[in-house]
């Protein structure tokens, strides 16, 4: 029995791994997002290198995620209609030619910034369909529903591993050899997640219980759905405040790591390692919560947590206090949204997944260009740190209106909770021992 309660926090964290096809999304994954991230940190100080322009990393970062906005939504109708993993084969074999394209343009000297804005606008496509195709699978990897939210975590910090590794290698290359490796690697990358989907045992499909509609149709039926719900409604919102006034905060680093703390790209590659780490220790956080009872106040905190670490940060001109802050912001920013991933995938109708989950792709990434590009161009006029301070302010407004309305949000969500059996060992054995009614924390 000791010896049972010793390993029991391990295998409990761990325990989506039980589902094989989990295991292998996980492997190909943790090798393609180590050359993503590479690819990211090497782009943003190619541009900076070439242009010494904050509004042109703006630009960069506008175009690379404008096209959520537009294409996501008919992604997500895509997703409820097609096998998932097909699409997930044909988004990641053009998210393979694109850094290959990037690679040859840089490694025989004829790059121009237009050419990396292009390429980062047909990135920016590519994963238009990708992600909420791929956030709307994962509950077709693990067998087991109650590991959804574990599952959820583990993706989550394994991004975040990826993101501690990718940039620190970035960084070093850079440094010694040049951006275009970077992206050599990145494209080889691909192979591995490629690979791991072919080798997918996914069952058949259920057949929908409904005849399709148009697309158009489709679409408005689900966000109708997603409008009219408050929790869904709520948590989408606040995503998109976060994204459009505090995830920017990433376009302006180089600037930081140039102008304000005196370093190059071994620099840069420091700091964007010092948000991922902060960012793996949240997700490992979330991983290790045995449900998902708490989770309303962990995203009212979080945001909290990741304005502040950017308030520090726009203030700080130390090295050593500038990577505690952006560890700070790693944590709360990816405990914010993969917090609102796991209650969203909890709480809707399997038959609308793939469109919330465009939404919830439309909140998070589609509305950030507007903010690279209010951050770029604000950062000329006012300055990158009275630019980020402006960004923290909007970020806890958006906290304290979440925490007011958490309440209500908590009455809707505990009946789908009950009906759904996600924390059964919470409704029954749990109240019956603490002498609690159930869900009495929950969202």
């Amino acid at each position: 029995m000791p010896v049972e309660k010793k390993w029991l926090p391990i295998r409990h964290l761990l325990r989506a791994l039980r589902s094989r096809n989990y295991r292998l999304f996980l492997a190909g994954q943790g090798v393609s997002l180590v050359g993503t991230w590479m690819q990211h940190v090497a782009m943003s100080w190619l541009v900076y290198r070439l242009t010494g322009s904050a509004l042109l990393l703006g630009v960069v970062g506008f175009t690379g995620q404008i096209p959520t906005i537009f294409i996501s939504p008919v992604a997500g109708v895509l997703a409820d209609r097609w096998d998932r993993r097909r699409l997930l084969l044909v988004t990641q074999s053009l998210a393979l030619l694109q850094a290959a394209f990037l690679a040859l343009v840089v490694l025989t000297g004829i790059v121009q910034v237009w050419q990396i804005i292009l390429l980062s606008l047909i990135l920016g496509v590519v994963n238009a369909f990708d992600i909420p195709i791929r956030q709307s699978f994962v509950v077709e990897m693990v067998e087991q529903r109650e590991d959804l939210g574990n599952a959820i975590a583990l993706n989550s910090s394994l991004v975040n591993g990826a993101r501690l590794i990718g940039p620190a290698i970035a960084g070093l290359l850079i440094a010694s050899v040049g951006e275009g490796i970077c992206f050599i690697l990145n494209a080889i990358s691909y192979l591995a997640v490629i690979v791991a989907l072919a080798a997918m045992r996914i069952p058949p499909a259920s057949p929908r219980q409904h005849p399709r509609r148009h697309v158009l149709h489709e679409l408005r039926e689900g966000f109708a759905y997603a409008y009219n719900f408050a929790p869904i409604r709520s948590i989408l919102l606040l995503l998109a405040l976060v994204s459009l006034m505090g995830m920017p905060y990433s376009v302006l680093v180089p600037v930081f790591a140039k102008d304000i703390l005196h370093g190059g790209a071994h620099t840069f590659g420091f700091l964007m390692t010092a948000a991922g780490s902060g960012a793996l220790v949240g997700t490992l956080y979330l991983a290790s919560r045995q449900s998902v009872r708490g989770l309303g106040m962990v995203i009212v905190r979080a945001t909290i947590l990741f304005a502040v670490g950017i308030a520090i940060f726009a203030l700080s001109s130390n090295f050593s206090l500038s990577l505690g802050a952006l560890a700070l912001t790693g944590f709360g920013g990816m405990t914010l949204v993969a917090s609102c991933n796991t209650v969203l995938q909890t709480i809707l109708d399997e038959d609308k997944r793939g469109r919330v989950m465009s939404f919830f792709t439309m909140s998070f990434i589609g509305v950030a260009p507007f903010g690279s590009l209010g951050a770029g161009s604000m950062a000329g006029i006012f300055g990158p740190r009275n630019t980020l301070l402006l960004g923290c302010v909007g970020c806890l407004i958006g906290a304290a209106i979440f925490a007011r309305y958490l309440p209500q949000i908590r009455e809707k969500v505990r009946p789908i909770y009950l009906r759904m059996g996600i924390i059964q060992e919470v409704a029954t054995g749990m109240a019956t021992a603490t002498g609690q009614p159930p869900f009495s924390e929950d969202h």
